[in-house]
């Protein structure tokens, strides 16, 4: 393995080790105990819904941080070294995923797809976000996890991006009056089977031009070990998500969601005067705990599950200046902010989107690829 050619963390636990190094248990322990006290105290005072979907998000946290499986880091691969191991590994995950969720949401009416509208606002925040995930090296997914892992810029990020889609729901009315029209199911236009097909038609067509361009076609050998069992595991857990919250994993809304509460807590926002906190989904979840909340649950699951590889092998990175902190600091906002505005991440818009046959999903990718050729430019630019 080429490991100059990956970023600093990931480089990092790809690297042969001095000496073995044997899991550490007693780091582990403390942690593993709090999970199962956290499951135990959500089993008995809350649903065991939420107690699944915690088990749910360290899962993904853990599957994300063993695997190393970056969205961001694969889109970086693919045009910088022409490498498409990592988009081949996404595109495994989304068919996997898209067979099983469309199906469920056939057959059990209370799932329901993650439908965005298309609209301004989705082109403007998919393109925003592409360019400013290349920049803090994570997408919502990538976030939380490179900070489960102690990576400092993404943890410093962590709470800007949770004020960015805030600040986003916030604003996403006025985005909206800019133009926009109604969500397009594919599942409910054509049926499981026609959308099932559809999308993997679309997924194959994608394969074969990117391994024309790079010169790699798609298959097994293509594929390091990782993504393939990251992929597999991804869409275990992600099909999991959907069967128990009834709604597809996402990111974003939580990070949104503790940004409300904060403010509010705090006095220095009026739920009741915004069109999108005064809606009654919205006003509800905002006068609950964070742990009735699925999208919540899930990411301090995704943070444990990460914090637990971490005992294992803690991320590491290098020194950044003054100047790429900041850059890093208003990119960290503008993903929160971009995201809400595209009606979510790599997770939400895409990998949630495309598997449950929402047309906003095969908007997003385009607009966001667009912009991580943008990203990557200013990445370099500032040395990151």
């Amino acid at each position: 393995m080429n490991t100059a050619s990956l970023p600093l963390s990931e480089a990092a636990a790809a690297a042969p080790a001095a000496r073995p190094a044997a899991p550490s248990w007693a780091q582990r322990l403390p942690l593993s105990l709090a999970v199962l006290a956290l499951f135990g105290w959500l089993l008995w005072s809350i649903s065991a819904r939420q107690a699944l979907l915690l088990l749910v998000g360290v899962g993904l946290g853990a599957t994300l941080a063993g695997a190393r499986f970056g969205f961001t880091t694969g889109w970086r691969t693919l045009v910088e070294q022409r490498d498409p191991a990592g988009v081949h590994g996404q595109l495994l995950l989304l068919a996997l995923l898209s067979a099983v969720s469309m199906p469920m949401l056939a057959h059990f009416p209370e799932t329901t797809a993650a439908l965005g509208p298309p609209s301004v606002s989705l082109l403007i925040g998919a393109f925003v976000f592409g360019l400013c995930m290349q920049i803090a090296d994570g997408c919502g997914s990538g976030t939380l996890y490179k900070a489960g892992l102690g990576v400092p810029l993404n943890m410093a990020i962590l709470p800007l991006f949770a004020l960015g889609s805030f600040i986003g729901s916030v604003h996403l009315n006025d985005w909206l009056a800019l133009g926009a029209t109604a969500p397009v199911g594919l599942v409910q236009r054509f049926g499981a089977g026609g959308a099932l097909a559809a999308t993997l038609v679309g997924l194959a067509l994608l394969a074969w031009a990117i391994g024309r361009w790079s010169g790699r076609p798609l298959s097994r050998a293509s594929i390091p070990a990782r993504w393939i069992w990251g992929a597999v595991a991804l869409a275990v857990l992600a099909a999991l998500n959907l069967l128990i919250a009834g709604q597809p994993w996402g990111v974003v809304y939580g990070f949104g969601l503790w940004g409300a509460k904060a403010g509010t807590a705090l006095g220095l926002f009026d739920p009741a005067g915004n069109a999108f906190w005064s809606d009654p989904g919205h006003a509800q979840r905002l006068s609950q705990t964070l742990l009735l909340d699925v999208t919540s649950i899930t990411n301090i699951g995704i943070l444990a599950g990460a914090l637990w590889i971490a005992a294992k092998r803690p991320g590491a990175s290098k020194p950044l200046t003054g100047q790429q902190w900041l850059v890093g600091a208003v990119a960290g906002f503008l993903l929160g902010y971009s995201s809400r505005l595209a009606f979510g991440c790599n997770v939400g818009a895409m990998l949630s989107g495309i598997s449950t046959g929402s047309l906003h999903g095969w908007i997003w990718v385009p607009l966001a690829f667009a912009g991580t050729l943008v990203g990557l430019r200013v990445r370099r630019h500032f040395k990151f």
